[in-house]
Protein backbone atom coordinates (compact mmCIF):
# COMPACT_ATOMS: atom_id res chain seq x y z
CA UNK A 1 0.00 0.00 0.00
CA UNK A 2 1.00 3.61 -0.52
CA UNK A 3 2.48 5.49 2.42
CA UNK A 4 0.78 8.74 3.39
CA UNK A 5 1.66 11.36 5.99
CA UNK A 6 -1.10 13.54 7.46
CA UNK A 7 0.23 16.57 9.28
CA UNK A 8 -2.53 16.82 11.91
CA UNK A 9 -5.57 14.82 13.07
CA UNK A 10 -8.53 15.41 10.73
CA UNK A 11 -12.23 14.44 11.00
CA UNK A 12 -12.49 10.74 11.70
CA UNK A 13 -14.69 9.60 8.80
CA UNK A 14 -12.25 10.99 6.24
CA UNK A 15 -9.30 9.52 8.09
CA UNK A 16 -10.96 6.09 8.22
CA UNK A 17 -11.57 6.27 4.47
CA UNK A 18 -7.92 7.09 3.87
CA UNK A 19 -6.74 4.28 6.11
CA UNK A 20 -8.73 1.75 4.09
CA UNK A 21 -6.76 2.74 1.00
CA UNK A 22 -3.25 3.53 2.28
CA UNK A 23 -0.81 3.13 5.13
CA UNK A 24 -1.32 6.33 7.09
CA UNK A 25 0.82 8.11 9.65
CA UNK A 26 -0.79 11.06 11.43
CA UNK A 27 1.21 13.66 13.32
CA UNK A 28 -0.36 13.39 16.80
CA UNK A 29 0.40 16.74 18.39
CA UNK A 30 -1.83 19.82 18.67
CA UNK A 31 0.85 21.90 16.92
CA UNK A 32 2.17 21.41 13.36
CA UNK A 33 5.18 19.16 12.93
CA UNK A 34 8.44 21.15 12.96
CA UNK A 35 9.78 21.70 9.47
CA UNK A 36 12.73 19.30 9.76
CA UNK A 37 10.44 16.65 11.22
CA UNK A 38 8.01 17.18 8.35
CA UNK A 39 10.83 16.71 5.86
CA UNK A 40 11.90 13.50 7.56
CA UNK A 41 8.40 12.03 7.60
CA UNK A 42 7.63 12.94 3.99
CA UNK A 43 10.97 11.66 2.66
CA UNK A 44 9.62 8.12 2.19
CA UNK A 45 5.96 8.95 1.47
CA UNK A 46 3.89 8.61 -1.67
CA UNK A 47 1.34 11.18 -0.57
CA UNK A 48 1.11 14.17 1.75
CA UNK A 49 -2.05 15.60 3.27
CA UNK A 50 -1.10 18.98 4.73
CA UNK A 51 -2.55 22.16 6.20
CA UNK A 52 -1.94 25.89 5.82
CA UNK A 53 0.43 25.74 8.77
CA UNK A 54 2.88 23.42 6.98
CA UNK A 55 5.73 24.81 4.87
CA UNK A 56 5.92 22.64 1.77
CA UNK A 57 8.79 24.28 -0.08
CA UNK A 58 11.11 23.25 -2.89
CA UNK A 59 13.62 21.75 -0.47
CA UNK A 60 11.03 19.52 1.12
CA UNK A 61 9.66 18.43 -2.24
CA UNK A 62 13.16 17.64 -3.53
CA UNK A 63 13.88 15.52 -0.46
CA UNK A 64 10.84 13.29 -1.10
CA UNK A 65 11.69 11.23 -4.19
CA UNK A 66 8.60 8.98 -3.92
CA UNK A 67 6.12 11.82 -3.44
CA UNK A 68 3.37 11.71 -6.08
CA UNK A 69 0.61 13.93 -4.72
CA UNK A 70 0.18 16.81 -2.27
CA UNK A 71 -3.31 17.44 -0.95
CA UNK A 72 -4.03 20.50 1.16
CA UNK A 73 -7.07 20.68 3.45
CA UNK A 74 -7.68 24.34 2.66
CA UNK A 75 -8.65 26.61 -0.20
CA UNK A 76 -5.45 28.65 -0.13
CA UNK A 77 -2.06 27.15 -0.91
CA UNK A 78 0.47 29.96 -0.51
CA UNK A 79 2.40 27.71 1.90
CA UNK A 80 3.17 25.29 -0.95
CA UNK A 81 5.77 25.84 -3.67
CA UNK A 82 3.44 24.89 -6.50
CA UNK A 83 6.05 25.57 -9.18
CA UNK A 84 8.46 23.12 -7.53
CA UNK A 85 5.72 20.50 -7.33
CA UNK A 86 4.76 21.02 -10.96
CA UNK A 87 8.35 20.68 -12.12
CA UNK A 88 8.38 17.28 -10.42
CA UNK A 89 5.07 16.31 -12.00
CA UNK A 90 3.31 16.33 -8.62
CA UNK A 91 -0.33 17.49 -8.64
CA UNK A 92 -1.40 19.74 -5.76
CA UNK A 93 -4.97 19.52 -4.47
CA UNK A 94 -7.03 21.95 -2.41
CA UNK A 95 -10.63 22.31 -1.18
CA UNK A 96 -12.35 25.24 -2.94
CA UNK A 97 -16.00 26.18 -2.58
CA UNK A 98 -16.77 24.04 0.43
CA UNK A 99 -16.04 26.66 3.08
CA UNK A 100 -17.72 29.59 1.35
CA UNK A 101 -20.84 29.86 3.50
CA UNK A 102 -19.10 29.15 6.81
CA UNK A 103 -16.48 31.83 6.15
CA UNK A 104 -19.13 34.32 5.04
CA UNK A 105 -21.00 33.66 8.30
CA UNK A 106 -17.84 34.31 10.33
CA UNK A 107 -17.17 37.47 8.34
CA UNK A 108 -20.56 38.77 9.31
CA UNK A 109 -20.03 37.76 12.93
CA UNK A 110 -16.92 39.97 12.90
CA UNK A 111 -18.65 42.83 11.08
CA UNK A 112 -21.53 42.87 13.56
CA UNK A 113 -19.39 42.38 16.66
CA UNK A 114 -16.93 45.08 15.60
CA UNK A 115 -19.54 47.59 14.47
CA UNK A 116 -21.62 47.18 17.65
CA UNK A 117 -18.63 46.83 20.02
CA UNK A 118 -19.85 43.51 21.39
CA UNK A 119 -16.53 42.34 22.84
CA UNK A 120 -15.91 45.75 24.40
CA UNK A 121 -19.30 45.46 26.06
CA UNK A 122 -18.42 42.07 27.50
CA UNK A 123 -15.13 43.42 28.84
CA UNK A 124 -16.99 46.40 30.29
CA UNK A 125 -19.23 44.06 32.27
CA UNK A 126 -16.35 41.79 33.30
CA UNK A 127 -14.53 44.82 34.69
CA UNK A 128 -17.53 45.66 36.89
CA UNK A 129 -18.15 48.96 35.09
CA UNK A 130 -21.81 48.42 34.18
CA UNK A 131 -23.70 50.66 36.60
CA UNK A 132 -26.63 51.99 34.56
CA UNK A 133 -27.99 52.51 31.07
CA UNK A 134 -25.81 55.17 29.47
CA UNK A 135 -27.15 57.26 26.55
CA UNK A 136 -23.59 57.80 25.34
CA UNK A 137 -22.11 54.43 26.28
CA UNK A 138 -20.46 52.12 23.73
CA UNK A 139 -21.95 53.83 20.71
CA UNK A 140 -21.27 51.85 17.55
CA UNK A 141 -21.98 51.88 13.84
CA UNK A 142 -25.45 51.26 12.45
CA UNK A 143 -25.06 48.87 9.53
CA UNK A 144 -28.47 49.35 7.95
CA UNK A 145 -27.97 51.64 4.98
CA UNK A 146 -24.19 51.77 5.40
CA UNK A 147 -21.73 51.09 2.57
CA UNK A 148 -19.88 47.78 2.48
CA UNK A 149 -16.73 47.56 0.34
CA UNK A 150 -15.66 44.07 -0.69
CA UNK A 151 -12.07 43.48 -1.80
CA UNK A 152 -12.51 40.45 -4.04
CA UNK A 153 -15.94 39.32 -5.24
CA UNK A 154 -15.10 35.63 -5.45
CA UNK A 155 -17.15 32.88 -3.86
CA UNK A 156 -16.75 34.14 -0.29
CA UNK A 157 -16.98 37.82 -1.19
CA UNK A 158 -20.20 37.14 -3.11
CA UNK A 159 -21.64 35.20 -0.16
CA UNK A 160 -20.82 38.12 2.14
CA UNK A 161 -22.52 40.47 -0.33
CA UNK A 162 -25.68 38.34 -0.40
CA UNK A 163 -25.95 38.62 3.38
CA UNK A 164 -25.50 42.40 3.16
CA UNK A 165 -28.64 42.74 1.03
CA UNK A 166 -30.75 42.00 4.11
CA UNK A 167 -29.16 44.99 5.85
CA UNK A 168 -30.07 47.32 2.99
CA UNK A 169 -26.41 48.15 2.47
CA UNK A 170 -24.86 49.91 -0.50
CA UNK A 171 -22.32 47.50 -1.99
CA UNK A 172 -19.03 48.33 -3.67
CA UNK A 173 -16.50 45.79 -4.89
CA UNK A 174 -13.13 45.71 -6.57
CA UNK A 175 -10.82 43.11 -8.04
CA UNK A 176 -8.76 42.35 -11.14
CA UNK A 177 -11.88 42.42 -13.33
CA UNK A 178 -15.57 43.20 -13.19
CA UNK A 179 -18.03 40.40 -12.41
CA UNK A 180 -21.29 41.75 -13.81
CA UNK A 181 -23.33 38.56 -13.39
CA UNK A 182 -22.42 38.18 -9.71
CA UNK A 183 -22.68 41.90 -9.02
CA UNK A 184 -26.10 42.22 -10.62
CA UNK A 185 -27.56 39.66 -8.22
CA UNK A 186 -26.71 41.81 -5.20
CA UNK A 187 -26.64 45.28 -6.75
CA UNK A 188 -22.89 45.71 -6.22
CA UNK A 189 -20.99 48.47 -8.02
CA UNK A 190 -17.50 47.88 -9.44
CA UNK A 191 -14.91 50.50 -8.60
CA UNK A 192 -11.19 50.96 -7.97
CA UNK A 193 -9.53 50.24 -4.64
CA UNK A 194 -9.03 53.91 -3.79
CA UNK A 195 -12.70 54.80 -4.29
CA UNK A 196 -13.85 51.74 -2.39
CA UNK A 197 -11.70 52.61 0.61
CA UNK A 198 -12.77 56.25 0.57
CA UNK A 199 -16.53 55.55 0.41
CA UNK A 200 -16.99 52.40 2.51
CA UNK A 201 -18.10 52.30 6.13
CA UNK A 202 -17.00 48.67 6.33
CA UNK A 203 -14.18 47.15 4.24
CA UNK A 204 -14.11 43.35 4.07
CA UNK A 205 -11.13 41.53 2.56
CA UNK A 206 -11.66 38.43 0.40
CA UNK A 207 -8.74 38.40 -2.04
CA UNK A 208 -5.90 35.85 -2.15
CA UNK A 209 -2.46 36.61 -0.77
CA UNK A 210 -0.10 37.22 -3.69
CA UNK A 211 2.95 39.43 -4.17
CA UNK A 212 0.56 42.08 -5.51
CA UNK A 213 -1.80 41.94 -2.49
CA UNK A 214 0.78 41.62 0.30
CA UNK A 215 0.27 44.67 2.52
CA UNK A 216 -2.35 45.94 0.10
CA UNK A 217 -3.92 47.50 3.19
CA UNK A 218 -0.99 49.64 4.25
CA UNK A 219 -0.67 53.08 5.83
CA UNK A 220 -1.69 54.82 2.60
CA UNK A 221 -4.75 52.61 2.13
CA UNK A 222 -5.84 53.00 5.74
CA UNK A 223 -5.51 56.78 5.50
CA UNK A 224 -7.91 56.69 2.54
CA UNK A 225 -10.59 54.95 4.60
CA UNK A 226 -13.44 56.94 6.11
CA UNK A 227 -12.86 58.22 9.63
CA UNK A 228 -14.54 55.73 11.94
CA UNK A 229 -14.74 52.96 9.32
CA UNK A 230 -14.05 49.35 10.25
CA UNK A 231 -11.84 46.77 8.58
CA UNK A 232 -12.56 43.02 8.54
CA UNK A 233 -10.12 40.38 7.26
CA UNK A 234 -11.03 36.72 6.85
CA UNK A 235 -8.68 36.12 3.90
CA UNK A 236 -4.96 36.12 4.74
CA UNK A 237 -3.10 38.03 7.43
CA UNK A 238 -0.34 39.25 5.11
CA UNK A 239 -2.77 41.40 3.14
CA UNK A 240 -2.85 43.88 6.03
CA UNK A 241 0.16 45.76 7.39
CA UNK A 242 -0.42 45.21 11.11
CA UNK A 243 1.84 48.07 12.21
CA UNK A 244 -0.09 50.50 10.01
CA UNK A 245 -3.37 49.09 11.27
CA UNK A 246 -2.31 49.65 14.86
CA UNK A 247 -1.37 53.26 14.09
CA UNK A 248 -4.74 53.88 12.39
CA UNK A 249 -6.60 52.48 15.39
CA UNK A 250 -4.59 54.33 18.02
CA UNK A 251 -4.91 57.63 16.18
CA UNK A 252 -8.69 57.22 16.23
CA UNK A 253 -8.92 57.32 12.43
CA UNK A 254 -10.18 53.75 12.20
CA UNK A 255 -13.25 52.76 14.19
CA UNK A 256 -12.31 49.12 14.69
CA UNK A 257 -11.04 45.91 13.12
CA UNK A 258 -12.15 42.30 13.07
CA UNK A 259 -9.42 39.81 12.17
CA UNK A 260 -9.75 36.07 11.72
CA UNK A 261 -6.31 35.93 10.11
CA UNK A 262 -3.05 37.52 11.19
CA UNK A 263 0.64 37.52 10.34
CA UNK A 264 2.12 35.57 12.01
CA UNK A 265 -0.42 33.05 13.26
CA UNK A 266 -0.83 32.97 16.12
CA UNK A 267 0.01 36.51 17.10
CA UNK A 268 2.30 36.63 20.15
CA UNK A 269 0.34 37.18 23.36
CA UNK A 270 2.14 40.49 23.87
CA UNK A 271 1.46 41.80 20.36
CA UNK A 272 0.04 45.35 20.61
CA UNK A 273 -3.07 44.46 18.57
CA UNK A 274 -4.05 41.90 21.21
CA UNK A 275 -4.62 44.63 23.78
CA UNK A 276 -6.61 47.04 21.63
CA UNK A 277 -10.21 47.50 22.74
CA UNK A 278 -11.48 48.16 19.22
CA UNK A 279 -9.94 45.00 17.75
CA UNK A 280 -11.57 41.56 17.69
CA UNK A 281 -9.21 38.70 16.84
CA UNK A 282 -10.39 35.13 16.30
CA UNK A 283 -8.01 32.17 15.76
CA UNK A 284 -8.55 31.50 12.04
CA UNK A 285 -11.95 29.85 12.49
CA UNK A 286 -13.61 30.93 9.24
CA UNK A 287 -14.24 27.33 8.19
CA UNK A 288 -14.66 25.97 11.72
CA UNK A 289 -18.06 24.36 11.57
CA UNK A 290 -18.58 20.62 12.01
CA UNK A 291 -20.11 20.23 8.56
CA UNK A 292 -17.56 22.33 6.68
CA UNK A 293 -14.47 20.80 8.24
CA UNK A 294 -15.83 17.29 7.55
CA UNK A 295 -16.44 18.21 3.90
CA UNK A 296 -12.98 19.75 3.60
CA UNK A 297 -11.40 16.57 4.95
CA UNK A 298 -13.43 14.43 2.54
CA UNK A 299 -12.31 16.56 -0.40
CA UNK A 300 -8.68 16.47 0.70
CA UNK A 301 -8.78 12.68 0.98
CA UNK A 302 -10.48 12.37 -2.42
CA UNK A 303 -7.75 14.50 -3.99
CA UNK A 304 -5.04 12.47 -2.30
CA UNK A 305 -6.43 9.08 -3.31
CA UNK A 306 -6.95 10.22 -6.91
CA UNK A 307 -3.31 11.27 -7.07
CA UNK A 308 -2.12 7.97 -5.64
CA UNK A 309 -4.16 6.10 -8.27
CA UNK A 310 -2.70 8.27 -11.02
CA UNK A 311 -6.07 9.87 -11.76
CA UNK A 312 -6.61 13.62 -12.19
CA UNK A 313 -7.35 15.34 -8.90
CA UNK A 314 -10.98 16.52 -8.59
CA UNK A 315 -9.71 19.90 -7.33
CA UNK A 316 -6.24 20.57 -8.68
CA UNK A 317 -4.24 23.75 -8.21
CA UNK A 318 -1.83 22.98 -11.06
CA UNK A 319 -3.76 21.08 -13.77
CA UNK A 320 -1.01 21.81 -16.28
CA UNK A 321 0.92 19.04 -14.53
CA UNK A 322 -1.17 16.61 -16.60
CA UNK A 323 -0.07 18.10 -19.92
CA UNK A 324 3.65 18.08 -19.24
Amino acid sequence: MNNVFVTRPIPQNALDHLRREATVEVWPGPLPPPYEELRRRVATCDGLLCLLTDRVDATLIASAPKLRVISQMAVGYDNIDVAAATSRGIPVGHTPGVLTEATADLTWALILATARRVVEGMRFIDAGQWQTWDPLGLLGMELHGATLGILGLGRIGAAVARRAVGFGMRLLYTGPREKPDVAAGVGAIYTDVDTLLHESDVVSIHCPLTPATRHLINAHALARMKPGAILVNTARGGIVDHAALLDALRSGHLGGAGLDVTEPEPLPADHPLMGEDRVIITPHIGSATVRTRARMADMAVSNLLAGLRGDPLPHCVNPDVYTR
